[in-house]
């Protein structure tokens, strides 16, 4: 098991990766300054998706992390 630290600084890596140091870093603050729920947030995230829904948003979301392929050899 990882340690509380380990986690935040995976969590934090993630973050700076997929939206920047700076969005990263705004996104903890918002975090931080509004009472957020994360469990109730979650709940709600996918209410009246069906399976094929979620199905297909997973699917189109991994080819947005596949790497473009260059035309040049």
């Amino acid at each position: 098991m990882r340690t509380d630290t380990e986690i935040k600084m995976a969590g934090f890596e993630l973050l700076s990766k997929n939206l920047g140091m700076v969005e990263a870093e705004r996104f903890i603050a918002l975090i931080q300054r509004e009472k957020f729920d994360y469990t109730k947030w979650r709940e709600n995230l996918l209410n009246g998706l069906s399976g094929e829904d979620i199905s297909k948003r997973a699917m189109e979301f991994q080819e947005t992390l596949k790497p473009t392929q260059s035309t040049t050899k």
